[in-house]
């Protein structure tokens, strides 16, 4: 059995705090990466960054107009970070709606766009983009989380078309419900919505189209990041990868 070995590759993760984030974090530190966790928690991004010998950036990533000018030197680059408000549109709230966006698309962006040239001088490179279920398909009540994924989408296949002659590879890992706090406050959310238990959304809702009736575990997406981060990731480009438990087979 063959390992991904990371070492000496540098990861940027964001979001890498907590949920997701902190697990694709600990999971490339393991496989022996340098890994930078930007975060806007700045007490949970260096406690982590302290225990896996990385470092923190404290950044709020809906403050777009301060990343345009960021520098950004790393060969791996995961977009993790992400919020969520659940809601039907014609009560959604346009700032919110906007501020999902800025996070979970106009943010990757300006990332992706300042790692690219030090990726391409070195002819490598891995954008792993967290995207979702719900960027493949759409689901009720969440119009600016839905619309801000099927745009990674398309933002990550048009980076891997540029990348790919100069080494670089850029994919979505999809994931259906992960047992992380934000899905936790979706939970909270739905029952409120739809005027049923929280027992009942997680059954009838969260997972109905599910073949198998369990959350994906962070640790289940960290690895799929790291295979995909490593030497045996080089010709998955332009993809997503989806860990969803059969929803999308429907």
């Amino acid at each position: 059995m063959t390992t991904t070995d990371l070492t000496g590759r540098r990861a940027a993760v964001t979001g890498g705090a907590s949920g997701i984030g902190r697990a694709c974090a600990v999971a490339l530190a393991q496989h022996g990466a340098e890994v930078t966790i930007l975060d806007r928690d700045a007490g949970a991004a260096e406690a982590l960054a302290a225990e896996l010998g990385g470092r923190a950036v404290v950044v709020d990533l809906a403050d777009t107009a301060a990343l345009e000018g960021i520098s950004l030197d790393t060969d791996i680059l995961v977009n993790c970070a992400g919020i969520q408000r659940v809601a039907p549109i014609h009560e959604f709230e346009p700032e919110m709606f906007r501020t999902i966006h800025r996070i979970m698309l106009e943010a990757p962006f300006l990332l992706i766009r300042a790692a690219l040239p030090g990726m391409y001088e070195r002819g490598f490179g891995r954008i792993i983009n967290i995207s979702s279920v719900h960027g493949l398909v759409a689901s009720a009540y969440k119009v600016a989380y839905v619309s801000a994924k099927h745009g990674l989408e398309g933002l990550s296949k048009v980076t891997a078309l540029e990348g790919g002659p100069h080494g670089v590879t850029s994919v979505c890992v999809n994931p259906g419900y992960v047992r992380t706090p934000l899905v936790e406050g979706q939970v909270k959310d739905q029952a409120a919505t739809h005027g049923i238990s929280e027992d009942e959304v997680v059954s009838s809702i969260l997972l109905a189209q599910s073949a198998i009736k369990e959350f994906v575990e962070p640790d289940d997406v960290a690895q799929l990041v790291c295979f995909l981060a490593g030497p045996h990731g080089r010709m998955a480009t332009g993809a997503s990868y989806v860990l969803d438990g059969g929803w999308v087979a429907r």
